[in-house]
């Protein structure tokens, strides 16, 4: 099946479920139930999978509880981090769906049993909560139980019809498809920012691909804002596995979406020994300190979000924000994750970060941290895209790339804002798009009206403006008018007027004689 087919196909899935229980179910909580029974029926085909490892002769779904000992749950829960029993599949949960009364407190029970069988393994703080945002007692499912429970049915078996095939042979991410669908979808009615939970996939493989770029192999790649964990999902699938040799870390400081991060890493197959997904405040309490420095650091932080910054005397001393001798306004945090960045990259390694045009010209300490960017040459380049590619912002953003291991003292600036094919209610970038930004950003050549490089004495100069536009020259898309040509043309007309209006008085006077 091709990925258009897989697209169309998941988005009516899904579309289909959505009117099975419309009415019921807010959009924005609906969401969590499709994501939940997505991850359900995944881990449940997958841990089938791994206990049949291909022997046709067993069929794991129909075996009986009973045969499952204790040194086969823990050798399952060592090696995939959790245990799933054969009654407890997805697949035979879906098979009576429709009739089974206690539905909803049966889903419950499992989800708990999945979640405790990691309890005192080393697998245990990923697989604690993932199903805490799937509440089969909610009364947002209905006030009574068979209202639960025929909706609870309603969503399952509209997974179930969903033709999956094999995961790892899908053409799409169908994870990050249905996320994507739904959050276009509801978020503008539920007054959510869909761009402060997912980044569209075709930014992600732009932002993979830069942070990557150039790397014959990296140590672990890491997200300090990792919202569902689109950003480090696809530096997988853009590259073969090995390249990335520890692992994919992150950290998320809203729980439900922390919850999403770590579904997706099981989801791709990343194990729970190769991720690590931490809960928290990444500006204040970072977790993952004794894992740095990373190669490779790929963010779409929040736009402008407000944090403690000041307030805090403390932060001032802290070894990721000291260096600039001045910490980002309390109102806009922005600086603090790039600061925040740039102390967790490695020497050989680079950063992408998705930015808010107005950190680039706005004055103050925001201006500060541009001349301590800039004097220490950490900024390789700095991209403008088109507008319109985020669900929720018509913002035309930016992608700053950093590194530390620049062979010169020049800034990089790409106006790539007319690189867009336009799809529905949003733009996106296609293949031949992020292949041409890319090739740009390699090559480091001045482009007219595209490209062009700066040393930083004259950005200096500029008082650290780093907006691409003070640097690309647009292209004058107005008709081109030749003067020369315009003024004779203009005598011509007048003289011809003249001629008409000479020719009229004497009509006129003719006129006039006769009478």
């Amino acid at each position: 099946m091709t990925s258009a087919a897989q697209r169309a196909e998941i988005q009516s899935k899904i579309w289909k479920i959505a009117n099975e229980v419309r009415g019921s179910i807010d959009g924005w909580d609906f969401k969590q139930y499709v994501l939940g029974t997505l991850f359900y029926r995944f881990i449940s085909e997958n841990f089938a999978n791994y206990i049949e490892a291909g022997d046709e002769s067993i069929n794991y779904a129909q075996l009986d509880n009973s045969i499952i000992t204790d040194a086969i749950k823990d050798d399952a829960v060592k090696t995939k981090g959790y245990f799933i029993y054969p009654e407890d599949l997805f697949v035979n949960i879906a098979k009576t769906a429709n009739k089974n009364k206690s539905l909803n407190t049966d889903l419950a029970n499992i989800f708990t049993r999945i979640e405790s069988s990691a309890n005192g393994y080393p697998s245990e703080e990923d697989i604690k909560g993932l199903f805490a945002d799937f509440d089969t007692t909610s009364n947002r499912l209905g006030n009574t139980v068979i209202d639960k429970n025929k909706r609870l049915a309603a969503v399952i078996k509209g997974v179930e019809e969903i033709n999956f095939g094999k995961f790892e042979d899908n053409q799409i991410d169908l994870f990050g498809e249905a996320y994507e669908f739904l959050i276009s979808n509801y978020a503008a009615n539920a007054g959510k920012s869909g761009g402060e939970f997912f980044t569209p996939q075709s930014v992600s493989k732009l932002i993979a691909k830069l942070a990557i770029h150039g790397q014959d192999n990296i140590n672990k790649i890491y997200d300090p804002a990792a919202g569902s964990g689109s950003l480090l999902l696809q530096a997988k699938k853009q590259f073969d596995q090995h390249i990335i040799e520890d692992g994919f870390l992150g950290q998320e400081i809203n729980h439900t979406t922390y919850n999403l991060a770590r579904m997706n890493m099981f989801l791709h197959n990343v194990n729970y020994d190769k991720f690590d997904i931490a809960l928290g405040d990444t500006l204040t309490d970072p977790k993952h300190d004794n894992f740095k420095p990373f190669d490779a650091i790929v963010s779409n932080p929040p736009y402008s979000v407000k944090w403690i910054g000041s307030d805090d005397a403390t932060l001032i001393n802290d070894e990721r924000y000291a260096p600039a001798s001045v910490l980002a306004p309390k109102s806009k945090a922005d600086f603090a994750f790039i600061m925040h960045s740039l102390s967790y990259l490695s020497a050989k390694g680079r950063a992408a970060i998705v930015c808010f045009p107005g950190i680039f010209y706005r004055g103050g300490a925001e201006q500060k941290i541009r001349k301590y960017l800039v004097d220490n040459n950490f900024v390789e380049t700095v991209i403008s895209l088109a507008p319109n590619l985020f669900f929720g912002t018509s913002i035309a953003v930016n992608i700053m790339v950093l590194s530390k291991h620049k062979t010169d003292t020049k800034t990089q600036f790409i106006d790539a804002s007319e690189f867009f094919k336009k799809e529905t209610n949003n733009n996106v970038l296609t293949e031949k798009h992020i292949e041409k930004i890319l090739k740009i950003f390699a090559e480091k050549e001045d482009i007219e009206h595209v490209a062009k490089s700066f040393d930083n004495d004259k950005i200096a100069e500029n008082d650290y403006n780093l907006s691409v536009s003070s640097y690309v020259e647009a292209k004058d898309t107005r008709e081109k008018v030749d003067i020369t040509e315009l003024n004779t043309e203009i005598e011509r007309i007048v003289k011809r007027e003249d001629e008409l209006r000479t020719e009229i008085d004497k009509i006129v006077a003719e006129i006039e004689g006769s009478n």
